[in-house]
């Protein structure tokens, strides 16, 4: 039998893998890459732009990944750049805006199935469930386990 712990973060581990795959295999069909898919929905929701540097902590990726994404998007056109080098805000292009389009769409599709089953109340209280955990690891990743 599994212990809490086992189970909670085999599924954590397992959702995200399947996320992954799923950002991947719809990239794809878009011709791009999944990696480019939480830039663009972040990127889709700062219409004025944003700072590599605000972007690493949005799409939490450290620097040096946002650096060589952002470098493979804008020469794809997908974004463009406004300002100093290492301060320039970063913009999606219309072409970076139909892609964002798509991946939203798509996601939203992917929430929609991925959620068959459950009722509104279901969902709100897994979905109020999911930050409170969100929040406490992210406090115990911080400060360390505590004593109980």
């Amino acid at each position: 039998m599994l212990s809490r712990f086992e189970q909670f973060s085999f599924a954590i581990s397992s959702l995200r893998r399947d996320i992954q795959k799923i950002e991947h295999d719809e990239m794809v069909r878009y011709g791009l890459k999944g990696a480019y898919a939480p830039y663009l929905v972040v990127l889709m929701h700062h219409p004025e732009g944003m700072p590599s540097a605000q972007l690493s902590v949005a799409c939490e990726r450290d620097k040096a990944a946002v650096s060589r994404i952002t470098a493979e998007m804008e020469a794809r056109a997908l974004i463009r750049r406004e300002g100093a080098q290492y301060r320039a805000l970063i913009f999606l292009t219309e072409e970076g805006r139909k892609a964002a389009a798509f991946v939203c769409d798509r996601a939203q599709q992917a929430v929609a199935a991925a959620g068959q089953g459950l009722t509104d109340e279901n969902r709100r209280i897994f979905y109020q469930s999911l930050e409170l955990i969100a929040s406490n690891i992210q406090k115990i990743s911080k400060e360390g386990i505590p004593d109980l």
